[in-house]
């Protein structure tokens, strides 16, 4: 067994959609990035390809290279499992919190859930995501940012 932990944070900006575990939400601004700035899906990606010392998520999707230009994140976290699967490990179950203040994220656990579980190729209770605010403190409490920490275990096939 082994252990990785990711972390991603973006601002939230107007005119982009606001996307989580590969779920697109209702609201008025989304987060910036090369890709679809989908902050869930980068932290989770970072804790497996942390798992097995594969680097994280800028080392192989450079924000650099025009070819991830607004892709889709949850294409990214696919790729990572492939690494993961090809490295020879699997993984066992992942633990993730987002913190935003709006919009709010309850409502859409379970459809995050069950995207993040469909890509890890895992069943839906080895996926577990909360959502957090900050009462207002900082970037997510002030509703200009989004952030997310993932902790994944991973198992030899």
């Amino acid at each position: 067994m082994r252990i990785g932990h990711g972390f991603d944070a973006h601002r939230l900006e107007t005119g982009r959609k606001f996307i989580v575990g590969g779920v697109e939400i209702a609201h008025d601004r989304g987060p910036a990035g090369h890709s679809d700035g989908d902050a869930l899906a980068h932290a989770i990606s970072d804790a497996i390809l942390g798992a097995c010392a594969l680097g994280d998520l800028g080392t192989h999707f450079p924000s650099s290279d025009e070819r991830y230009r607004n892709a889709d994140s949850m294409y990214l976290l696919a790729a990572c499992v492939q690494m993961l699967a090809d490295a020879g490990y699997e993984v066992g179950n992942l633990d993730a919190t987002v913190i935003v203040q709006r919009p709010v994220l309850a409502p859409h656990i379970a459809a995050i859930r069950a995207s993040i579980a469909g890509v890890l190729g895992v069943e839906l209770a080895q996926v577990s995501i909360k959502a957090k605010t900050t009462d207002g403190m900082g970037f997510t409490g002030d509703g200009s940012g989004i952030a997310a920490h993932a902790v994944a275990l991973i198992e030899k096939r």
